[in-house]
C-alpha cells in the first residue's frame, strides 16, 4: 500500500490530472469490502443537458445529425471559445482527455452539455408553473430533472428533515427501462446488475442524509430482478435502520410466463429509522386475518408460555419460575422466583392451598415464560394476567403484551371491570374500527395495479399512458401506517413517474385535514420508441416538440394538476369516483397546492458577479417550507420578510430587520448574507428563539455549490 501511494504521489507531480484518477480509483478499490455486497462501482455517471446554452469552459459531446437515429460520437470536448459567423455560433472545440493536438469547430446548436458526476454544478429552480387551491396549505412540488442533482440540492433545504421516502427505482429488467450514462441499459449487457447497483447506491447515499435520523421511513418497491441485490444494498447503506420485507399482490390475475409460475407480486422494503414504527390502523376486511380474537374485535390474551425461537428452559433460567394460584385455580397468590440452573422444579414447595404452575409444553418438557418474575408481577397487579382453565401444573396462563396494554391506555379499548382472577375485562371493538397491524403478506384487492394504476390514471389523463403506474391506494396505504399521526410530515419521492405518491400523499390529507407535502422528482425522458421516432422525425432532447412527450411534461405534472383541479388537461371533469377510505367524486379535486420546477445547472461566471439569486429563490423558500409569499428578488430596501422567513441582504438594516421578524410569529429561517462571521453572527443573537439563523455568501450559489460522486 505505501508503495503504491509513493508511485501517485509520484504520478502526481508530474500529471496532476493523472494522479487525481489514480488517487481516486486507488481509495475506491481500498474501500471495498471483503464480505457483503460487492459490486463493480462504474465511472462516475454522466448526464446530458439539452437545452442548456453553450458557454465557453463547458463540457459538451457532438450531437448526431438531426435526423439521424445512432448513438452518434460519444467522446467529451472542452469549449474553449465561442465565435459568431454568419449568424451562427461557431464552439472552438478541444479534445477533453488533455490531447490538446485534437481540435475541432462546430455549430453551437449541434452540442449538447455534459455534466459528470465528479464535477462541481451550481444547481438552481426555475418555476414553470403552479395550481393553487389550499390556501395557507404548504405546497407539493415536482422537480423536472437528474434526481441525484436535485436529491443533493436538497441537501440544503431538507437534510435531516424528511419524514418518509417512497420510491419505485427501475426493475432493471433488460427491457430499456432506464439509462446510464445516457444509454439504455440493455438485458445482454454483463455489467447490468452492477451497473444499476451503482446507479442505485449513489442516490440512497444522498437519501440518507435527508432522512430524519429520529423518526423516519424509506419504502422501495421492487420485484424478483434485483430484491437479493437491492436487500443487501440496503442493510449497508442503512445499518441502523431495522428492515422489513412485505409481499404485495399487484395483480390477481398473475400474468403468465412461459416456463416460469405467474407473477402477480412485488415486494415492499420498509427501512424504519431511528424510533419510526408501523403505527396501528383501523382496517377493512381484507386485511384481517382469522387468527387472535383480538380480529374479532376483543383486546388480544396471548399464552404467557414461550412458543417459536428458543422456548425451552435452557439457557433461559431467568424466565423457568412458578406461578402460585389458589387450589381451586381461579386467583393468582404470588408469582415465584426462578429455581436455578439444573434444579428440580418438583423440589418447589408451594404455599400452603396453592399448587405450582410451571411453563410445560404439550411434548412434556420444560418451556419457559415471555416475562421475568418482576415483570410478571408489574403485570399482574395491572390486570393484565389470566388464568386459563385448571390442568394442574400445566394450567395456561394468558397476558396482555406490551401493544394491547397500550391499547388500554390510550383509550383503544375501556377497561369495565376484573375478573376473579384480578385480569381486565375490556370493551369490544366494532368490526368496522378494529385497530390492528397487518402481517407481510399484502393482498388486498385496491392494489390491483391495472384497475387502480393504469386504469384510473386514464381517467386523469385520458389520451396519455404511462407504462406500469402503481395502484393509487397501494401507495397510500404503505404510506399511511408511518404517517397518519403525522399531519405535516415531508414525503420524498425521487423516482416519482406518474406522480402516484404525491396523489397518494393529497388523498391522506383530505381524510384527516392535514398539511402534509410531497416532493416528486422526475426527469423528462421519453420512452425508447418514442425516442426513436422523434428522432427520425429531426428532433432532439431540449426541442420543444420533444421535450413535450417527456415523462414530466406529459404525465408527471398533468396528472398531479388534474388531481387537484378535478378536471383532465382538456378541461373536463374527471369521471368516476375515488374509491375505499375515503370515497367521493373524482372532479371534487382538492384543497392543494403545487408548484412545478425545472432544475437548472448555474455557472460560475453568474455566481461570481451575482447573477443567480432568482434561481436560487425557489430553493430558500423550500427550505423554510414552501409556504406562502417567495422572495423572488434581491429587496431594495436591503431586507424582506415573506410568510416564513426572511432575507437580510444590507447589515446596516439587521435592526428593522429583526424588529419586524420579532413581531412576526411565523418566521422560520432568518438568511442573513454576508461573508463577514463575526457580523452574521452579531445579527444572529438578535434574533428570537426559535427563529433559525441561515447564513448566505454574498455570492450566492457558492451556498449550493456541490461535487457530484462524493
Amino acid at each position: 500500500m505505501s508503495r503504491l501511494t509513493d508511485l501517485i504521489a509520484q504520478a502526481k507531480a508530474k500529471d496532476a490530472d493523472l494522479g487525481r484518477e489514480l488517487e481516486r480509483e486507488f481509495k475506491t478499490l481500498a474501500s471495498r469490502r471483503s464480505f457483503g455486497l460487492n459490486f463493480e462501482r462504474h465511472r462516475p455517471e454522466s448526464v446530458e443537458l439539452p437545452g442548456r446554452p453553450i458557454r465557453r469552459g463547458d463540457k459538451v459531446r457532438v450531437l448526431p445529425k438531426r435526423g439521424d437515429t445512432s448513438k452518434g460520437d460519444q467522446h467529451l470536448w472542452r469549449v474553449n471559445r465561442i465565435q459568431r459567423a454568419d449568424g451562427a455560433r461557431l464552439a472552438h472545440l478541444t479534445a477533453f482527455d488533455g490531447q490538446d493536438d485534437e481540435t475541432l469547430i462546430v455549430d453551437a446548436a449541434d452540442l449538447v452539455v455534459v455534466a459528470e458526476f465528479r464535477d462541481y454544478i451550481y444547481p438552481g429552480l426555475v418555476s414553470t408553473g403552479k395550481v393553487e387551491r389550499g390556501g395557507e396549505k404548504p405546497f407539493h412540488t415536482v422537480i423536472n430533472g437528474e434526481n441525484f442533482h436535485a436529491l443533493e440540492a436538497l441537501t440544503y433545504t431538507h437534510r435531516g428533515k424528511i419524514d418518509a421516502i417512497y420510491i419505485d427505482p427501475p426493475y432493471n429488467t433488460g427491457a430499456k427501462d432506464w439509462k446510464y450514462n445516457n444509454d439504455y441499459v440493455e438485458g445482454d449487457d454483463l455489467y447490468r446488475h452492477s451497473k444499476w447497483l451503482a446507479f442505485m447506491e449513489r442516490r440512497l447515499l444522498v437519501a440518507r442524509e435527508l432522512l430524519n435520523p429520529e423518526n423516519s421511513v424509506l419504502i422501495v418497491t421492487i420485484d424478483e430482478k434485483e430484491y437479493l441485490r437491492l436487500g443487501l444494498l440496503l442493510e449497508q447503506t442503512f445499518p441502523e435502520a431495522r428492515m422489513q420485507m412485505i409481499s404485495a399482490s399487484i395483480n390477481p390475475a398473475a400474468v403468465a410466463r412461459a416456463g416460469y409460475f405467474g407473477r402477480s407480486d412485488e415486494y415492499y422494503f420498509v427501512l424504519m429509522i431511528g424510533n419510526a414504527g408501523v403505527e396501528p390502523l383501523s382496517l377493512g376486511e381484507e386485511w384481517i386475518t382469522t387468527k387472535g380474537r383480538t380480529h374479532t374485535g376483543e383486546i388480544r390474551w396471548d399464552l404467557l408460555r414461550k412458543s417459536g425461537s428458543s422456548p425451552t428452559r435452557d439457557g433461559h433460567p431467568e424466565t423457568f419460575y412458578p406461578f402460585f394460584l389458589t387450589a381451586d385455580g381461579k386467583r393468582f397468590h404470588s408469582v415465584g422466583e426462578p429455581i436455578g440452573v439444573g434444579a428440580d422444579r418438583n423440589a418447589t414447595v408451594a404455599p400452603e392451598g396453592t399448587i405450582a404452575v410451571w411453563p410445560i409444553r404439550q411434548d412434556g418438557s420444560e418451556g419457559r415464560w415471555r416475562l421475568k418474575p418482576a415483570t410478571a408481577r408489574r403485570v399482574l397487579e395491572e390486570g393484565g394476567l389470566k388464568i386459563g382453565a385448571l390442568k394442574g401444573e400445566t394450567t395456561p396462563i394468558y397476558y396482555l403484551a406490551t401493544g394491547e396494554r397500550q391499547k388500554i391506555t390510550d383509550g383503544t379499548y375501556e377497561v369495565l371491570g376484573r375478573r376473579e382472577d384480578g385480569s381486565v375485562v375490556t370493551s369490544t371493538l366494532d368490526t368496522t374500527n378494529r385497530v390492528t397491524v397487518p402481517g407481510s403478506q399484502w393482498r388486498i384487492g385496491s392494489h390491483d395495479a391495472t384497475q387502480y394504476g393504469t386504469r384510473l390514471l386514464i381517467k386523469f389523463l385520458p389520451d396519455r399512458r404511462f407504462p406500469f403506474p402503481k395502484s393509487l391506494f397501494a401507495v397510500e396505504d404503505v404510506l399511511r401506517f408511518f404517517v397518519s399521526a403525522k399531519s405535516n410530515a415531508i414525503v420524498l419521492d425521487f423516482f416519482s413517474g406518474s406522480g402516484t405518491t404525491a396523489h397518494a400523499v393529497m388523498r391522506l390529507n383530505k381524510q384527516d385535514g392535514g398539511r402534509r407535502q410531497c416532493i416528486s422528482v422526475t426527469n423528462n425522458e421519453v420512452a425508447a420508441d418514442e425516442q426513436k421516432a422523434l428522432c427520425e422525425a429531426g428532433l432532439r432532447p431540449g426541442d420543444t416538440d420533444w421535450e413535450k412527450w417527456g415523462i414530466c411534461d406529459h404525465i408527471t405534472k398533468p396528472r398531479i394538476a388534474a388531481a387537484i383541479t378535478g378536471k383532465t388537461p382538456d378541461g373536463k371533469p374527471i369521471k368516476g369516483d375515488y374509491k375505499f377510505t375515503d370515497e367521493f367524486p373524482m372532479a371534487d379535486g382538492f384543497e392543494e397546492n403545487a408548484e412545478f420546477f425545472t432544475l437548472t445547472y448555474e455557472t460560475p461566471v453568474s455566481v461570481s458577479h451575482n447573477k443567480a439569486f432568482a434561481r436560487i429563490a425557489p430553493l430558500l423558500w423550500m427550505k423554510a417550507g414552501s409556504e406562502g409569499r417567495r422572495i423572488e428578488a434581491l429587496p431594495q430596501a436591503g431586507w424582506d420578510v415573506a410568510d416564513t422567513y426572511g432575507l437580510l441582504t444590507d447589515l446596516d438594516q439587521a435592526d428593522a430587520y429583526c424588529a419586524v421578524i420579532k413581531d412576526n410569529g411565523t418566521i422560520r429561517i432568518a438568511y442573513i448574507v454576508t461573508d463577514d462571521e463575526r457580523r452574521f453572527q452579531a445579527v444572529a443573537q438578535d434574533l428570537p428563539d426559535g427563529v433559525e439563523p441561515v447564513r448566505l455568501y454574498e455570492s450566492y450559489l457558492t451556498n449550493f455549490r456541490f461535487s457530484m460522486g462524493r
